[in-house]
């Protein structure tokens, strides 16, 4: 074998090796996203009561619960995505859309990577990598829509009546708001890493084509 033959079989080798074990990671961490992102959609502590506040309670994108009776520490529980019209804000309606669809585009991402065991492993990382960058726009999204929200007439007579529009009043911001935040950075992040495998993976399969080319 030649001696370029040769360094080149040896960069191929080390380029799959750690190829893979890029890709891998990758995977791992959508996985681990994707369970972030069905948390976030489904747990209803997006903002919630205080040591200030009138009443106890929390809120999520459609499930609430806010308390009642004397002691206003009995919570009544109410808001399912299936009725839209028991969720207390159009804001939070469509703050919930978006968060489902950023939900279904990263579980359908995990679903696609069958798909490098019969397509072109560029084109899957490339289709995960927009579908990917779509869940992060649809998170900011819903993050930037919900507190236009926190005016409807349940949070103010939980929160005070200072609270308004991207105004929280006497309320704080819980978990799950910082957790889709910070599922943004995540999705942003695992975009890139696709978007840069898949378009290392077509210049190296053009070096092969190329080097064959040559032979």
């Amino acid at each position: 074998m030649l001696p370029s033959q040769e360094a080149s079989k040896i960069y191929h080798d080390n380029y799959m090796r750690n190829s893979r074990a890029i890709g891998v990671l990758w995977a791992i961490f959508t996985i681990c996203f994707a369970i972030i992102n069905v948390v976030v959609f489904i747990q209803p502590y997006w903002i919630g009561d205080s040591v200030n506040t009138p009443q106890a309670g929390y809120f999520g994108l459609f499930h609430y619960c806010v308390g009642e009776g004397s002691s206003n520490r009995d919570l009544k529980c109410q808001g399912t995505f299936a009725d839209f019209s028991s969720i207390p804000s159009g804001a939070f309606k469509a703050a919930s859309f978006f968060v489902l669809l950023s939900m279904v585009l990263i579980l359908s991402c995990i679903a696609c990577m069958v798909l490098f065991f019969f397509c072109n492993t560029a084109t899957v990382y490339k289709t995960c990598a927009w579908m990917q960058l779509l869940c992060a726009v649809c998170l900011v999204l819903g993050c930037m829509i919900f507190p236009d929200g926190w005016d409807a007439e349940v949070i103010r007579d939980m929160c005070g009546e200072e609270t308004g529009k991207y105004t929280l009043g006497n309320c704080s911001v819980r978990w799950a708001y910082i957790l889709a935040i910070i599922g943004i950075l995540d999705a942003l992040i695992l975009s890139f890493l696709a978007f840069v495998l898949g378009n290392r993976q077509s210049d190296f399969l053009q070096d092969e084509v190329k080097a064959d080319n040559k032979d």
